[in-house]
């Protein structure tokens, strides 16, 4: 596997505002709001679920008792609980909540080494436009391969599979430092990116007809709609915003 670390950054002319504030709110809701994971009422409020998206109805459920299947331990399951307002919203909270601290930490070391080259390229705005748009996608996709399903999918893994997607068709060449197979060492985007896509495919395609339960807690459709979102739409995102930055300065430079 590839374990990405930072990318070329010499020729960045802006400050990517836009990307620290993703990354600090995706922190800041964690952390406050979340409870770091202990604030499940929050939590199962305003994550996105599938069957309440599909029927527009917001769906309340009792906590129930499981067990599990290695240690035997019994655990009391959060039921759902109702969404102050519209669940449509919750295809917007659910991008900026997470499961832990390795789902967060994972996916915002992914938004810093790839967002702000992004943001460079598109601009203050449409950057956030796209992010969110691509969010929205990723939550769609999900939802709709798991129109019945009554568990819960939260996390910016969608919006930051869009960003990938956005990053692979204007930056392919640019180096990216990076582990693979333990060894570090500096390989173009369009190999650290197109490896990781493949993996979220297989997996994803692997996983249909069986439903979210059995992914493993990875909404591998979410990864998959939003890293296509992100191939579809980044070039109308980059209209006006000056010529393509396929390769960029071949210097690798720390983040």
């Amino acid at each position: 596997m590839v374990f990405p670390i930072s990318d070329d950054n010499s020729d960045r002319t802006t400050t990517p505002i836009v990307n620290y504030v993703l990354i600090a709110l995706n922190i800041l809701v964690f952390v406050f709001f979340q409870g770091m994971g202990s604030n499940d009422k929050f939590t199962y409020a305003w994550a996105t679920v599938p069957v309440e998206i599909t029927t527009g109805r917001d769906m309340v459920t009792p906590s129930h008792v499981i067990e599990d299947p290695l240690s035997g331990q019994r655990m009391e399951a959060p039921g759902l609980q109702p969404t102050p307002g519209s669940v449509y919203l919750t295809l917007l909270t659910s991008i900026f909540m997470h499961g832990g601290w390795a789902h967060l930490l994972g996916n915002m070391l992914y938004l810093w080494i790839f967002g702000d080259n992004l943001e460079d390229k598109l601009g203050h705005f449409r950057y956030l436009a796209f992010y969110l748009v691509c969010g929205f996608a990723a939550d769609m996709a999900h939802v709709l391969l798991n129109a019945s399903s009554y568990i819960p999918s939260l996390g910016a893994s969608g919006a930051i599979s869009g960003v990938l997607g956005g990053y692979i068709l204007l930056f392919p060449r640019r180096k990216v430092n990076a582990f693979v197979l333990r060894m570090y060492t500096t390989i173009p985007a369009w190999a650290a990116i197109g490896i990781w896509f493949a993996f979220q495919l297989i997996n994803g395609l692997g996983m249909l007809g069986k439903g979210s339960q059995e992914g493993g807690g990875v909404a591998y459709a979410a990864h998959v709609g939003g890293f296509v979102a992100g191939l579809l739409l980044i070039k109308l995102f980059a209209v006006g915003r000056g010529g393509a930055a396929a390769g960029g300065p071949m210097i690798s430079s720390q983040f």
